[in-house]
């Protein structure tokens, strides 16, 4: 039967931590650490991508490539950015277990989803060390995929190359590209789903994009929340996402929207990298 057997979602900023915010507070205390103050903007144009390349296309900025020139006389090397990694994942580390409480209405969701038969896989753009971190936070708080996956697994070829997705097929055994969604709050997440050729989806609220924390975004007006929202939207269909979806409630819609349109023989908008 032609419809969506399976939903792949991202981790942070998606299905646990609010607003994304453990990478980012330590993005700008590493940087910070070698004289080089980055903004919060800046710390999350590359999120969703592997640590490692996530701190090159930082370095690569040109406003902070600038000011490590003007710091050390020279362009960034490959050796700078494995220092300034191997300073990012312990300050990570010790950080991350705060960072698992699931999102509103995920773990509603995702359950109803499973009553369905949906298979519920996950990519990230988190390390193996990391993953078992969150993994374990988000499963003691009630958020468990049938299956995760990190770019350990692929040799470190993570977002946007389509690999991590097509293992979580493998693995849950899911039958068709256009059968499945990819769920995200980031660039890298869209580029992720469009790469594989899977349906790839936006959520807004709690997204790193929107780059709120919950306090935050509930002190906005009715006006202002709605006002983030439709930027927030727009963000995500400018980056090519076939749906957005404001939280994780409007997903079980969404889905039979998608399996109304597989009936009719539509497919996502797949691109090639």
């Amino acid at each position: 039967m032609s419809k969506v057997d399976g939903v792949i979602f991202d981790w942070a900023g998606t299905v646990v931590d609010f607003g994304c915010f453990a990478p980012v507070h330590v993005f700008t205390k590493v940087f910070k650490a070698v004289g080089i103050e980055v903004r919060i903007d800046e710390a999350r144009v590359p999120m969703g991508m592997l640590k490692r390349d996530h701190i090159k296309a930082m370095l690569e900025m040109p406003r902070i490539n600038k000011l490590w020139q003007e710091q050390y006389g020279q362009c960034f090397s490959e050796k700078d950015i494995d220092q300034l990694y191997s300073n990012f994942e312990p300050l990570l580390l010790a950080s991350l277990a705060e960072y698992t409480e699931p999102l509103p209405e995920v773990v509603k969701t995702v359950q109803l989803l499973r009553e369905k038969g949906l298979k519920i896989g996950s990519t990230t753009g988190y390390t193996n060390s990391m993953m078992k971190i969150v993994e374990k936070g988000a499963k003691e708080k009630g958020y468990e995929p049938d299956f995760w996956i990190t770019p350990d697994s692929t040799n470190s070829y993570g977002r946007p190359y389509p690999y991590m997705i097509f293992r979580n097929m493998e693995a849950l055994q899911l039958s068709a590209p256009w059968r499945v969604i990819k769920i995200g709050d980031t660039a890298a997440d869209i580029a992720e789903g469009l790469n594989a050729g899977v349906w790839s989806v936006g959520v807004i609220v709690g997204s790193s994009q929107m780059g709120l924390s919950y306090d935050e975004f509930e002190s906005l007006s009715e006006i202002e929340k709605q006002q983030t929202i439709k930027n927030t939207q727009q963000a995500f269909l400018e980056y090519g996402a076939d749906f957005t979806i404001e939280t994780m409630k409007d997903l079980p819609p969404l889905i039979e929207q998608i399996n109304t349109l597989l009936l009719k023989g539509k497919r996502p908008n797949a691109k090639s990298i």
